[in-house]
């Protein structure tokens, strides 16, 4: 059991997973979080932009271009993967007992974000954790035209490799002493990230306390 949670704090330590799997796990990491939806839980956005910095120190052996279309080519083919998972499984999402894996209020949450910013949400989503992974998904259960579903996502993933790819890379080459402050930046872009998804949970639970006690209220009456 504590290999198994050894085991589990690299694959969540992203520092460790450039470092020691270099290029090909990061891709497979990124393609992972955002078309498989066991892979919620992976580091992504501070993952991009650590792999620009270390491709600018020179810890990634690989050329900033290489990275970018790796990237980017596997943040296309993961949301592909989810849109046709949504697509295949449906309603069954819905109805899916929760497990350490799999959160059904995880997809409850891509709902009410798709509901709100339209197709747009997988642009914005993909700088928004979890739901990075669930938007796609859930884009395939409505069964969005597969040609805006293509546009959204081709667009959303250039925006969000190169933004967080690109500022790494540069900020590491005008700022070489930034790689000995990585545990500050890991730090910030978990609570820059999560900082919406706890927002939403928080007014979501709101919402179902002030929805339970409206029926109350009315049982309450009928009984009278």
């Amino acid at each position: 059991m504590q290999e198994f949670w050894e085991s589990f704090s690299q694959l969540l330590d992203a520092e460790a997973l450039i470092k020691s799997g270099g290029f090909y796990l990061v891709l497979f990491i990124v393609f992972a979080e955002t078309g498989l939806f066991f892979g919620f839980f992976l580091p992504g956005d501070y993952l991009l932009f650590l792999a620009g910095l270390f491709c600018a120190s020179g810890m990634l052996n690989v050329d900033i271009t290489t990275l970018c279309v790796g990237l980017f080519a596997a943040g296309v083919a993961g949301n592909f993967t989810g849109y046709w998972f949504g697509w295949r499984a449906g309603p069954m999402l819905f109805t899916r007992k929760d497990s350490w894996l799999f959160k059904r209020k995880y997809v409850v949450m891509a709902e009410e974000f798709y509901h709100k910013y339209g197709g747009l949400a997988l642009i914005i989503g993909r700088f928004v954790p979890i739901i990075r992974t669930f938007a796609p998904i859930f884009a395939g259960v409505v069964q969005v035209d597969f040609k805006k579903f293509t546009l959204y996502n081709v667009c959303g993933c250039i925006v969000w490799v190169l933004t967080l790819t690109l500022s790494g890379y540069f900020l590491g080459r005008e700022f070489p002493q930034i790689i000995d402050y990585i545990t500050f930046i890991i730090v910030g872009f978990i609570t820059l990230t999560f900082i919406p998804i706890i927002i939403a949970l928080v007014k979501r639970k709101i919402r179902l306390n002030k929805s339970n006690k409206d029926i109350d209220n009315k049982n309450h009456q009928n009984n009278f």
